[in-house]
């Protein structure tokens, strides 16, 4: 039967897809696309797309693929119909989008800024103070003394990074963003003047990380400290404040490199925008390879292996939220079950 569909001309497609995709059934499956209406050179073609390693958690038991990772595949599908701009449109949009984003840097950093210096304003009265005390308090505020002037250095950090970097988002948004790039080229380009400030963005969010803890760990010390001038509870509300404020601008820094590494994810693997193998992901495969193969239609079995690579993009925080939907999920039917074995053992009993 596999023969006979492919002699036909008419599979154009082949997509697999990872386990977990369907609400009913577990298992992972394929996608068949049949064109009757393929032009003439490509009919003795398939295009085999093995996409299990692209998805996105929703549940421990549901995934999905986001809009950038379906606006990719489709992509990759346009090449191999030799349809280049198409493919050049997606990437064109990752670049209007990555400037949208870019220039919203700034604003989700003030408020974490504005929390911060109020922090570290309040913790530099208190620090005269506390340095004044004697016997055990003196020796308690050593260690607030210490992580203070850990707090000031990471501080000073912070700002000089800060600074050079929204400037220059600013001026890649101004560049880029109002008349963003069509041609392969100058998408490159565009891609490539992105690269240091994508680094920039990660590096900007471990900073904004770290001065959240270092603040968190000296408030501690500080309220610790017995006979200490201060006032607790507004410190408390300060780091609470600064947390959220932390999680936006955080997520505002990720949220602008993201796009940029869809930009990437495109253009390492089709760098001129021209369909070709990429193992692990896709293959061409003529009437004759399927036939060697016995009439396998299995995208995984054409592709081969993607080669290792490190994961220099990966999201902590992305992990972690995986991490917390499993367990919540995990919670729910150790509840359920608890609820169920209670209701069974009162059975037995009655």
């Amino acid at each position: 039967m596999r023969r006979k569909l492919v002699e036909t001309g008419d599979v154009d497609v082949m997509i697999s897809i990872r386990s977990n995709f369907f609400y009913t059934r577990t298992v992972p499956c394929e996608l068949w696309h049949l064109d009757r209406g393929k032009p003439k050179e490509r009919r003795d073609q398939v295009l085999m797309l093995d996409a299990r390693q692209i998805f996105r958690k929703v549940t421990r038991k549901i995934y999905d693929f986001s809009p950038e990772q379906m606006a990719n595949l489709t992509a990759v599908v346009w090449l191999y119909r030799g349809q280049q701009d198409r493919f050049l449109g997606p990437v064109k949009g990752y670049v209007a989008k990555t400037c949208a984003e870019a220039a919203k840097v700034e604003a989700s950093l003030v408020w974490f800024d504005n929390t911060h210096k109020a922090i570290t304003g309040q913790l530099a009265a208190s620090a005269a103070n506390i340095g004044k005390l004697k016997g055990t308090a003196k020796e308690q505020s050593q260690g607030f003394t210490d992580a203070f002037a850990e707090l000031k250095e990471a501080t000073d950090a912070y700002v000089a990074d800060r600074k050079p970097l929204v400037k220059n988002l600013a001026a890649f948004a101004a560049k880029y963003g109002g008349n963003p790039p069509a041609s392969n080229k100058a998408q490159h380009a565009a891609r490539e003047a992105f690269d240091p400030l994508a680094e920039g963005l990660k590096g900007l969010v471990k900073q904004v990380d770290l001065l959240y803890k270092l603040s968190a760990r000296a408030v501690q010390l500080a309220v610790e400290i017995e006979g200490a001038d201060l006032d607790r509870r507004k410190l408390g509300n300060g780091i609470k404040l600064l947390e959220e404020h932390r999680k936006v601008a955080a997520e505002q820094l990720r949220h602008t490199a993201y796009f940029h590494r869809q930009i990437a994810w495109l253009q390492d693997r089709f760098p001129q925008a021209e369909m070709q193998d990429v193992p692990g992901l896709c293959k061409v495969v003529t009437r004759k390879e399927i036939e060697k193969a016995d009439w396998s239609l299995t995208p995984g079995r054409y592709v081969g292996v993607a080669p290792p690579e490190v994961d220099g993009d990966f999201d902590f925080e992305q992990a972690m939220h995986d991490i917390h939907v499993e367990l919540a999920d995990l919670n729910k039917e150790a509840v359920a079950l608890a609820r169920k074995i209670q209701a069974n053992f009162e059975e037995l009993g009655a």
